[in-house]
């Protein structure tokens, strides 16, 4: 009886300390498909990129920010340790990342107490920070560290990584991105180098990375040794990238890290959803959206922080996570939706995805349009349909049908729609 009451106590005790340490640091799960937090869930990276915000902001301003994140359900940050160009190396209060500018082996403790405070204030508002400790900087411009980088070797790269894996290694909120907008190339085992010196200290944080556009990280370090997280960066047919990434064996979850931004290369407000719709339903674990000027705080960014682009991100956020999200199995063959899905290599493609139960299909259709779903595809004897404006957030039902035929479908109205199939058995409510 005395050994089984302090199992017992031994047993809640770890279950009090996993409830205290809360969903962080995420975990790759066991489908390699998802993220799933210290308690098993899975996780849905809800991401912005505020990349500029440790030099660029002060701690009010950081402070206002990440609280207008919060509200908004955002759970996932990207940004820049230190920085070379934009609102760096210097921050807001004179500190520059390194006493000798350029020598990775001289950190100014006064630089990294404020990256700390943005860390753990990001923590108190449970947003995870995807860190980028060496960005490398756009090919042909000198707004990254890859010269710094190269010109330090290797071993001064590796006393850096030391230096941030034990300064790193008891935050929770934290995923390591290695590179930043170009691929390692000559610098490849400088950024091995900074990896591996994190590595030394830090056992408990996911590794991913950000490459050159239209490279995933796996195309650039599958071979490396650290590589946890694949990532999608592109400015081509976005969907055509995601289910490339998807469709890589030995699979490995993967986030949308970047794609076009709002308020840059005139990008319209569907484009914005359609590129984040398409990510969950390619079979992503989340996505990144991006915005100008917030990732690098220029005037007008506290407007911004409530622009369409964020408003529809929570709408997104709140349909996903009102079905099991984690068991969608793209349609990749059309097996679900059989006509009137439009033109792959084009922007009106229509992106479907279905349970593994066949308990929810979920399809988004960047224009309205007339098209056809196999309801054999359904569980259950009948169907209940629902139409989702992704523009409102407001749903209405488009039916109930019997699951056994092929049915035709047709928006209420012109625009952007999501149709939500589910089995009606399951009596699962409206989605928004």
């Amino acid at each position: 009886m005395a050994s089984y009451s302090l199992g017992l106590l031994g047993s809640l005790a770890f279950a009090l300390r996993a409830l205290a340490a809360g969903p962080y640091p995420v975990r790759v799960g066991p489908d390699h498909r998802h993220l799933i937090d210290q308690n098993g869930t899975p996780f849905l990276v809800q991401g912005d990129a505020p990349w500029s915000i440790i030099c660029g902001l002060t701690r009010e301003e950081e402070e206002q920010y990440l609280e207008n994140r919060r509200q908004k359900g955002f759970n996932s940050i990207i940004v820049n340790l230190i920085e070379h160009k934009f609102h760096g190396p210097v921050d807001r209060y004179g500190e520059g990342p390194f006493t000798t500018p350029g020598d990775f082996t001289t950190p100014n403790e006064k630089f990294f107490s404020h990256a700390d405070w943005v860390i753990r204030k990001a923590a108190e508002k449970g947003i995870q920070v995807f860190l980028a400790p060496i960005y490398l900087g756009y090919i042909r411009t000198d707004e990254g560290w890859v010269e710094e980088a190269m010109a330090n070797g290797p071993e001064k790269c590796r006393t850096w990584g030391r230096y941030l894996g034990k300064r790193y290694r008891d935050f929770d909120n934290i995923v390591w991105v290695m590179g930043g907008d170009r691929n390692p190339d000559k610098a490849r085992e400088d950024v091995d180098a900074v990896a591996a010196g994190i590595k030394e200290f830090d056992t408990r944080h996911l590794f991913t990375a950000h490459c050159h556009p239209e490279n995933s990280a796996v195309d650039q370090y599958k071979d490396d040794g650290w590589l946890d997280l694949n990532t999608t960066y592109t400015y081509g047919i976005v969907h055509r990238m995601l289910t490339a990434d998807y469709d890589r064996t030995p699979s490995m979850p993967f986030v949308l890290i970047e794609t076009t931004y709002e308020g840059e290369h005139n990008a319209s407000a569907v484009q914005i959803r359609r590129q984040a719709y398409w990510a969950l339903l390619c079979g992503a674990t989340g996505q990144f959206m991006g915005n100008r000027p917030i990732w690098l705080f220029d005037p007008g960014w506290q407007a911004a922080i409530d622009g369409t682009g964020s408003q529809d991100m929570v709408r997104l956020k709140t349909l996903f996570t009102s079905r099991p999200w984690y068991a969608l199995v793209p349609d990749e063959k059309h097996e679900v939706v059989v006509d009137g899905i439009g033109e792959f290599r084009g922007l009106d493609y229509l992106t479907a995805a279905r349970t593994s139960d066949g308990g929810t299909i979920i399809a988004y259709m960047p224009n309205a349009r007339t098209f056809t779903v196999d309801l054999s595809k359904v569980a259950g004897r009948e169907a209940q349909g629902w139409w989702y404006n992704p523009r409102t957030g407001k749903s209405e039902t488009a039916g109930k049908f019997p699951t056994g035929a092929k049915q035709k479908f047709t928006p209420p109205a012109e625009g952007d729609w999501v149709l939500v199939l589910d089995d009606a058995s399951r009596k699962l409510p409206a989605p928004k």
